[in-house]
């Protein structure tokens, strides 16, 4: 059971990291970011790309791919999504389902359907003695690294002015605004910051899970379910629910294997039963 259990949270690492970047989004522009799952697989990608064609090892890319993709949702957002913001939010969504149908067709065009190889990094290879049971050494490797980008983003957003700014922004922009901040010039670079979290999320995974056009989309819907039951744009319940419903998913998978597809889903409806606006969520953003 604690072997289930710890697979859970480097399960519910990808989730915790993924969520972030998208409850950010999502409460900063009310952008319901679709290709988040898309630009986790262009991380993985690009992880792939720099090692296959340019000889570029995994502690680079680990750097690499995340600021590049952080640039090209700067790009995006500049572009494309702050054009479609006075509109109805379905414009945006409709503008990122279809961004991911291109992204994926322009990755499968090139590399086909197949999964793509990705070696772990020699110095993670091998296992560690967790006392009990002895666990692959990369595995932990993911989970700390994922909760010290998670602490360190708590930290920047709660003992620093930029932060505090930024997490106003995201959870009451409308406040925000009539305090005379300008929260339109904090809209880029987090959106920026939420893709590239997406690109390490995608950089991570690559040495553990397939590395093919549709590893995104296999997981945005399980993503989005995470930040529900956490509460619409709450970053700190967007995290707890990711390592939460990795438990819970690996748990189910052990025991109830027969609902591992659908249990997120069970404890989604749940949740929004006994509360509408998640578990960190608040009441007002409903309306």
């Amino acid at each position: 059971m604690l072997e289930q259990a710890f697979n859970g949270l480097v399960g519910g690492a990808f989730f915790a990291l993924l969520a972030l970047g998208l409850s950010v989004i999502f409460g900063m522009l009310g952008v319901v970011n679709f290709a988040h799952g898309a630009f986790y697989m262009l991380g993985a990608f690009g992880a792939f790309v720099l090692l296959d064609s340019f000889g570029v090892n995994f502690w680079v890319a680990l750097v690499a791919v995340p600021i590049v993709l952080g640039v090209a949702g700067i790009v995006l957002e500049r572009l494309f999504i702050r054009r479609l913001a006075p509109l109805d939010p379905l414009y945006n969504f409709l503008f990122t389902f279809g961004l991911t149908l291109i992204l994926q067709d322009l990755v499968k065009s090139k590399y086909g359907v197949q999964s793509q190889p990705y070696p772990r990094p020699s110095a993670l290879d091998g296992s560690i003695d967790l006392g009990l049971f002895s666990y692959p050494t990369y595995q932990v490797f993911v989970l700390a690294l994922s909760v010290v980008v998670c602490v360190l983003v708590w930290v920047a957003l709660t003992r620093t002015r930029v932060g505090m700014i930024v997490r106003a922004s995201t959870e009451k922009p409308e406040l925000t605004r009539a305090l005379g901040i300008d929260v339109g010039r904090w809209v880029t670079p987090v959106f920026g910051f939420g893709i590239a979290l997406a690109g390490l999320a995608g950089v991570l995974a690559a040495p553990m899970r397939a590395v093919n056009p549709l590893m995104g989309s296999d997981l945005i819907i399980t993503v989005f379910a995470v930040v529900v039951i956490g509460g619409l744009g709450s970053i700190f319940g967007s995290v707890t629910a990711g390592f939460a419903i990795g438990l819970v998913t690996a748990l189910g998978n052990y025991y109830v294997p027969s609902l591992s597809q659908t249990l997120v889903f069970i404890v989604m409806a749940a949740v929004l039963l006994w509360r509408p606006a998640g578990l960190f969520g608040r009441e007002e953003a409903m309306s």
